[in-house]
Parts: C-alpha cells; sequence; structure tokens
C-alpha cells in the first residue's frame, strides 16, 4: 500500500515539474525581449527542476539520495533567481534595450 502511495506522490511531482518545465520553455519561445524570458527561465524552471529533482530522491526510497536531492534543490532556488538578476543588469549595463510592451525601466539613470 505504502508503494502505491509513493508512487503517486512521484507521479504528481513528475507531472508538475514537467508542467513548470514546459510553461518556462513556452515562456522562453514566447515573451518579447531578454528579461522577460530570463524571468521564464530562472523562476518556473527553477521550480521545474526542483520538483523533478524532489521525484527522483522520492522514487530513490534511500535517504541520501533524497537528502542530496534536496539539497539540490535549495541551491537551485538559491542561485537561480540571483545569476539571473545579475545577468539581466548585466545586459541593461551594456544596452540591450526593453521589449515594446514594457511600460517602465526602473533601472534607467534619471
Amino acid at each position: 500500500m505504502i508503494d502505491y502511495i509513493l508512487a503517486a506522490i512521484v507521479a504528481v511531482l513528475l507531472i508538475a515539474g514537467a508542467l513548470f518545465a514546459l510553461s518556462a520553455a513556452i515562456g522562453l519561445v514566447r515573451l518579447p525581449d531578454l528579461y522577460t524570458r530570463m524571468h521564464a527561465a530562472s523562476k518556473v524552471g527553477t521550480v521545474g527542476s526542483g520538483l523533478l529533482l524532489l521525484a527522483a530522491g522520492l522514487y530513490s526510497q534511500e535517504l541520501a539520495v533524497l537528502a542530496r536531492a534536496i539539497a539540490g534543490f535549495v541551491f537551485l532556488l538559491l542561485t537561480a533567481p540571483v545569476s539571473a538578476h545579475l545577468l539581466a543588469r548585466a545586459a541593461h549595463l551594456c544596452g540591450y534595450a526593453l521589449g515594446a510592451v514594457s511600460v517602465r525601466d526602473d533601472m534607467r539613470k534619471r
């Protein structure tokens, strides 16, 4: 019985992670400029990857593997948004223009 419950939890995590990864991929293709694409890749991609890691850790049924999966998820949560912010800042300082739909540039020098 516990195996079925674990399999159901892993299946839900896999499907949720795959849907988040799919929405990140769609965001990379459909969004208008570098900044919004980077937002989709860093935020949604991080959650999708984390859910997939957690599913793999639970499926292994080993505490060491689960601990590594959780550590990887925490590492992704800490590093991906920071690196995306720094890359977007570097792109802005190099003069990469905002998309036409952007209404405000908070980093613009006044």
